[in-house]
C-alpha cells in the first residue's frame, strides 16, 4: 500500500508536507510526490526506488510555496495526478488496490476518455481514479460514483483551490487520520507522522468518510458507513510502531502477539528470543516479556542503507536486500536455542535463505521460527500486502502434500486439524528450522482488540463478506 499525508496551513505548508510524507517511507519504494498549491499548482514525482524520499525532495520542497499541499510515497505507480477536470483543477494521490482497474479502463476508454499517465502497457491507478471522479456532477458525488465502481479498496487525497479533501475507502481497508495544530490542520495513513511534526490526532476517519479540511478547519462532506473491514496486516506488519489505527497503537498489538506465541510455547526451552527486524522486534518483545527468556540481537539490521525487503516488486530486488541488510553477531548466535519472532511468514525463502541459514552458519544450536499471524493462504485484493497465490509457503506445502492445487483449503486452516499439522511440518522442513508455530486467528484478533468483524482476514481466511455483499446487490440490482 502507499503512505499519504495532506496539510493546510495559515503559513507556507512545504517543511511539513516534506517531513509529514517522508514519515511513510516504511510503505513504499517505488515513487515519491508532491504537490502544493499556492498561487499555482506546483508538482514534482522520483523514483525513490534507490535512494531516500528526503534526499530527492528535500531542495524541492525548499522552492514549493504554498499553504495547501499533498504527498504520497508510492508502491507502484507515479503520483500526485494533475487533471484540468470540469470541477476545476486539482492534484490526487490514492492508496489502495483496483482488482478491476482494466476493466474500467476500457470502459472509459469505450467513452472515448484518454489515459496520459501510463505504468508500461497498464494505466496509472490514480488517473483512474481521477477520471471516474470526474463523471460525478460534483467532486463529491464523483468520489462515491468511484467508490461504487472499484473493486478493491482506494483512500485519496484531492488538493483544490478549497482545500484537501480527504476520503477514506468505503469499508475502511485503509486508513486516514485527521491531525490539529494551532496553525495547520492535516491528514494522514500514518499517526507517525503526526508527533513531531507537533500534530494531534482529532479524528480517525470512518469508513466512506469525505472531509474538507482547510484554513477554517475541518468540515464534513459525507457521513460515515456503518461497516468497517481495516486490515489486520496494519498491526502485524505493515504499519509503522508509532502508529495507531483506529485509536489501537501498532506496537502494544505485537507485543500482545508475542506474549500469546509464548503462552503456547510451554513445552519448548530456549536461551534467548530475538526478532527479525524491524518488525519481527516488537513481537519477540512480548515473547519475551511473557516468557522470561531475555531480549538479544544475533541479527542486526543495518539501518542506513537497506529498507524493508518484502515491498520491493522484484524477486531479485528483494533478495539483495534480504542478504544485506542483516548483518550477524556469531557472538551472541553460537551455541544458544533461539526463538525466533516474525510477523508472518510469506514465501518463506527469503526467512530460509538470508536469515535461518545466518543463524545455522553462526554457531546456532536450535532455531524456533513464530510467526504472529497464521498461514497466508490468498493473495491481498485491498492492500497489496501478498502477491501471487503460487509463491505463498503454505499453498506450496499444500500443493505437495496433495500432488496438486486444490481448490477447498478449509482442513489447512483448522490448527486442530492432522492437515494443518502436516503442512506446518512441511515448512519446518523446507526452512530448515527446529520448529515452527503460526500464531492462531483467534489469537491474533485477541491481540489486535478489535471484533472480528471489522477486521478484513481474506488473506488467511479468503472470507471478503463486504466486498461480496456489494457484487451481489450490484448484480441483483442489474437483473
Amino acid at each position: 500500500m502507499s503512505g499519504i499525508f495532506g496539510v493546510v496551513s495559515k503559513g507556507d505548508c512545504s517543511e511539513v508536507l516534506l517531513y509529514g510524507t517522508d514519515y511513510h517511507s516504511h510503505l513504499g519504494t517505488e515513487y515519491g510526490g508532491v504537490a502544493v498549491l499556492g498561487e499555482d499548482f506546483q508538482r514534482q514525482i522520483h523514483n525513490i526506488s534507490q535512494s531516500q524520499f528526503k534526499s530527492k525532495f528535500f531542495e524541492d520542497c525548499k522552492k514549493m510555496k504554498g499553504n495547501k499541499g499533498i504527498g504520497v510515497i508510492s508502491d507502484s505507480h507515479e503520483q500526485p495526478i494533475f487533471l484540468n477536470s470540469k470541477f476545476g483543477p486539482f492534484c490526487i494521490i490514492t492508496s489502495g488496490l483496483i482488482e478491476n482497474a482494466d476493466t474500467l479502463a476500457k470502459e472509459l476508454l469505450s467513452k472515448n476518455i484518454s489515459f496520459s499517465e501510463m505504468n508500461g502497457s497498464m494505466v496509472n491507478v490514480t488517473e483512474l481514479i481521477a477520471k471516474l471522479i470526474n463523471q460525478g456532477k460534483s467532486l463529491i458525488s464523483g468520489i462515491e460514483h468511484m467508490f461504487e465502481k472499484i473493486e478493491g479498496s482506494c483512500s485519496l487525497l484531492l488538493l483544490n483551490k478549497d482545500g484537501v479533501y480527504a476520503a477514506r475507502d468505503r469499508w475502511g481497508y485503509t486508513p486516514l487520520i485527521i491531525g490539529k495544530r494551532p496553525d495547520a490542520w492535516a491528514v494522514t495513513s500514518e499517526t507517525t507522522a503526526f508527533p513531531n511534526n507537533r500534530f494531534e490526532v482529532v479524528k480517525y476517519l470512518a469508513p466512506g468518510e469525505i472531509v474538507l479540511i482547510n484554513e477554517n478547519g475541518m468540515v464534513e462532506k459525507r457521513s460515515a458507513n456503518n461497516d468497517m473491514q481495516i486490515c489486520t496486516f496494519l498491526w502485524i506488519y505493515t504499519g509503522f510502531p508509532a502508529s495507531s489505527y483506529e485509536g489501537i497503537n501498532t506496537e502494544v498489538v505485537r507485543e500482545r502477539c508475542g506474549q500469546k506465541l509464548a503462552e503456547h510455547d510451554k513445552d519448548i526451552e530456549v536461551d534467548l528470543v530475538a526478532g527479525i527486524p524491524d518488525s519481527g522486534v516488537a513481537h519477540a518483545i512480548g515473547y519475551a516479556m511473557a516468557s522470561g527468556k531475555p531480549l538479544r540481537r544475533p541479527l542486526v539490521k543495518y539501518t542506513p542503507g537497506y529498507g524493508r525487503s518484502y515491498t520491493p516488486p522484484s524477486q531479485e530486488t528483494r533478495d539483495l536486500v534480504a542478504t544485506m541488510k542483516l548483518i550477524p553477531v556469531k557472538d551472541i548466535i553460537k551455541g544458544n536455542r533461539i526463538a525466533i519472532c516474525e510477523d508472518s511468514i510469506v514465501r518463506g525463502t527469503q526467512l530460509k535463505n538470508f536469515t535461518v541459514n545466518k543463524l545455522w552458519a553462526g554457531g546456532a544450536k536450535e532455531i524456533h521460527v513464530r510467526a504472529a499471524c497464521p498461514p497466508l493462504m490468498f493473495p491481498c485484493k485491498f492492500c497489496l500486502s501478498t502477491r501471487s497465490i503460487n509463491e505463498l509457503a503454505a499453498r506450496k506445502a499444500i500443493r505437495d502434500i496433495e500432488g496438486r492445487d486444490i481448490e477447498d483449503v478449509s482442513v489447512y486452516m483448522d490448527p486442530t486439524s492432522e492437515k494443518y499439522k502436516k503442512m506446518v511440518e512441511w515448512i519446518t522442513k523446507d526452512l530448515d528450522v527446529t520448529t515452527v508455530r503460526f500464531q492462531t486467528l483467534e489469537d491474533m484478533i485477541e491481540a489486535v482488540g478489535l471484533p472480528k468483524e471489522m477486521l478484513c482476514r481474506y488473506c488467511w481466511t479468503g472470507e471478503c463478506p463486504k466486498s461480496g455483499a456489494v457484487r451481489e446487490k450490484q448484480e441483483a440490482e442489474a437483473i
